[in-house]
């Protein structure tokens, strides 16, 4: 049992430390004083956490700090937009 808590412990610690430098979901009231860099679109996520992350991983490859989902929209699959800051 012990060992499976540890192991745990050790994949969170992993994924903490992985996203540190990973763009960060803001909301609109958030955005006032970062400079908008650009946007991004993802299509075909399957949940609105898939396109939550879908748009994360787009804003972490174009180099922002935060991104703030614009537009979400389902015919079956998920899309939508998000504004990119730095």
């Amino acid at each position: 049992m012990k060992t499976i808590k540890y192991a745990v412990a050790a994949l969170a610690l992993t994924a903490f430390s992985l996203t540190a430098g990973a763009a960060e979901l803001i909301g609109n009231a958030d955005t006032q004083n970062l400079n908008k860099v650009g946007v991004v679109s993802a299509q075909g996520a399957s949940t609105l956490e898939g396109l939550e992350a879908e748009l994360g991983a787009k804003a972490d490859a174009a180099g922002a700090k935060a991104y703030s989902i614009t537009s979400a929209m389902s015919h079956n699959k998920v899309s939508g937009t998000a504004v990119i800051y730095n």
